[in-house]
């Protein structure tokens, strides 16, 4: 349990950062540029050390398709990045996928 909570903080911190990286200006925002710097470390950090109890490709598919899909919806929302009907089936896909992942974790 606590190695999930780790990866939900790795998420969380990897979303985080990549959004500041956006508000970042191309490094041109100072304060950005440090939040996505931090941000990126807590999200390494903890993907490392959840990685001692999940299996590497369990824990990246979580990471990634969980951030992507947050990431998508966080453009969406505050840059107001158009999604099309294609982008929105592809972004379920991810997360099927995720689901799908989890389920035989619990299987095997």
């Amino acid at each position: 349990m606590k190695a999930y909570l780790l990866l939900a903080l790795a998420i969380g911190a990897e979303v985080i950062a990549t959004s500041a990286l956006k508000a970042s200006d191309g490094f041109s925002r100072p304060v950005w540029a440090l939040v996505s710097i931090l941000g990126y470390i807590v999200a390494f950090s903890a993907l490392a050390m959840s990685l001692k109890t999940i299996p590497l490709g369990i824990a990246y598919a979580i990471w990634s398709g969980v951030g992507i899909a947050l990431l998508t919806l966080i453009g969406w929302i505050v840059y107001q990045q158009r999604l099309s009907l294609t982008a929105m089936f592809g972004i379920s896909l991810i997360i099927a996928g995720v689901l799908v992942l989890q389920l035989s974790i619990k299987r095997t």
